[in-house]
Formats: structure tokens, sequence, C-alpha cells
């Protein structure tokens, strides 16, 4: 079995015809909801998941795709199905199932893209809105361009029509998505052994969804923001940005490209690695709760 959140409870919840999600919630008062990133599963909310349930109830689901949560085929290849707008409304829908009609809303990474169009889409809904270490997906595509951009080359290799990236990546996915796990920390010991297992189990079972995902965001949800960019549309709750100083890296404003989405934001970069919630759990949770007393 692998290993879960100490204390949480774990639910099932119908969230769209045939797709169920796994969610583990514990805790009372006001509803936080977390979404994890890539290569991950809920786990990496572990440690910030139980300081917040001090005083919220906190919902960790693992996405559509992703962990012990379905996984339906993308079968015309369009990505549809792995849509942010599909997802978003999958959270929504499990969070009201448990009971919650408003909810403040984090995520990391690929849950950061879920969060940010649950907030476009669902403005009376999500209450505050965190996204840890991701650009929305518009002004992502627009500032990787030159050899810079081999940072994100599985961005590529998963855009690609299906057939090639998921037989490439399912011939070596622990090298695949290992690597990533390897990469993006500064510090391996965040993620201990039993973690890193189940992560790498998740992922060689979903390597249709999650190139699915990643193929989404080169056609669906990119048309989704150019749209809502066109027509001015902005997050309109309090919103927390933590990331990586990508900018100095790459050669960009990160706090300006979010504030243009993001009227009311507070940026702040930090000095761990991607896995953030894993590597500075304290850190992280105490901008949450921040965040949450705006």
């Amino acid at each position: 079995m692998p290993p879960t959140i100490p204390g949480f409870t774990y639910h099932r919840v119908p969230v769209a015809d045939g797709v169920s999600l796994n969610a583990a919630v514990s805790g009372s008062g006001s509803p936080v909801v977390l979404l994890h990133g890539f290569p991950q599963t809920h786990l990496m909310w572990r440690h910030v998941a139980a300081d917040l349930a001090a005083d919220h109830t906190v919902i960790c689901p693992d996405l559509r795709g992703y962990g012990a949560s379905d996984k339906p085929a993308d079968t015309d290849g369009s990505g549809d199905g792995y849509a942010k707008r599909t997802m978003a409304d999958d959270i929504v829908t499990l969070a009201h199932a448990l009971g919650h009609d408003r909810f403040a809303l984090v995520g990391h990474d690929r849950g950061a893209l879920v969060a940010f169009r649950a907030g476009l889409d669902h403005p009376d809904t999500v209450t505050h809105l965190a996204c840890l270490d991701v650009l929305p997906t518009l002004d992502m595509w627009d500032v990787l361009h030159g050899v810079t951009a081999a940072v994100g080359f599985h961005l590529y290799l998963m855009a690609q029509p299906p057939g090639l990236p998921e037989e490439l990546i399912a011939a070596a996915p622990d090298a695949f998505f290992g690597h990533f796990l390897d990469l993006w920390t500064n510090d391996p010991r965040a993620i201990p052994a039993d973690v890193r297992t189940a992560y790498l189990d998740a992922c060689r079972a979903a390597v249709p969804s999650i190139v699915a995902d990643y193929r989404a965001s080169a056609g669906v949800d990119l048309a989704h923001d150019q749209a809502d960019r066109g027509a001015g549309n902005q997050l309109r709750m309090p919103v927390a940005v933590l990331q990586q100083d990508w900018g100095a890296a790459l050669g960009f404003d990160a706090a300006a490209l979010w504030r243009a989405w993001a009227p009311d934001l507070r940026h702040s970069t930090v000095t761990c690695g991607h896995f953030m919630a894993e590597e500075a759990p304290a850190d992280v949770a105490k901008a949450l709760r921040d965040l949450l007393a705006r």
C-alpha cells in the first residue's frame, strides 16, 4: 500500500461521468483545497496539510489522471478530457460533494494551472488562490525561447500527437519521472524513499493520462487563456504566488506577468527547490496562512 497522510480520512468521490477522485480530508474550519503537481500525488502536501488542518478543513485530492484517481482515456488525442477547465470543474464538484460551496484553493505546478483556471471560471466559489512555482499557460509558452527552452523539454515532448510521447516515456518511466524528482529538488532528503517510490509507482501507471494533461496545455488550455486575456478577465480574489526566481534565470519579470492576471497579488520568490511544500513546508504554510488572513 502507498503511504497516506496520517490523521486524514480518505474518500472516493464521483465528479463526472465515469470519473472519481481520491481525496484525503482532515480538520475543521474554513475549507482549503490543495492540488499537487507533477510528478507527484496528493502526498506532496503531507506536511503543509497537517499544519493547516489544525484550524481549517483540508482537502487533498489526486487530480484526474494522477495517483489513485480515475484516468479516463484521451480517446481523440485532443487532450480535451484533461483541459484545466475540466479538471477545475472536477475540483469544484469534489468540494461541493464534501459540503463546501466556497473554498480557498492552492495548487503547485500542474495543480496550480488547475487552480488558476478554477479561479477564472469560478470566481464566486474560490475565495483565495495560491499558485506555487508556475506561470499561467499563456505566459509559460511566451517566455520559453531559444536554448533556455531546454529546461522545458518535457513540455514539447508531451505536446506531440498521441503515440510517440507515450511510447518513449513508457519505455523508461522511472528514469523519466525520476529525472524531475532529482533535478528539481535542492534537498533530496525532502522526498524520502517510500514517498519517491509512491510517486514513481503512480506515474508508471498513468503515462497516457499524464501526457494528455500536458498535451492539453499546448492546445485547449492555451486557447482558454488567450480567450480570457482577450476578454480582459482577471482573478478577482486575493492571490499569492510563490516561485523560484525563474525571471532572473530566464530573463522575464514573473511578478509583472502574474499581476496582469491578478490585481490583488502578493508575489514572492523562494530559495528552495521546485518541491517547496516538501523542502520548506513551514515557509509554505506561513505564506498560505498569510493569504487566508486577507
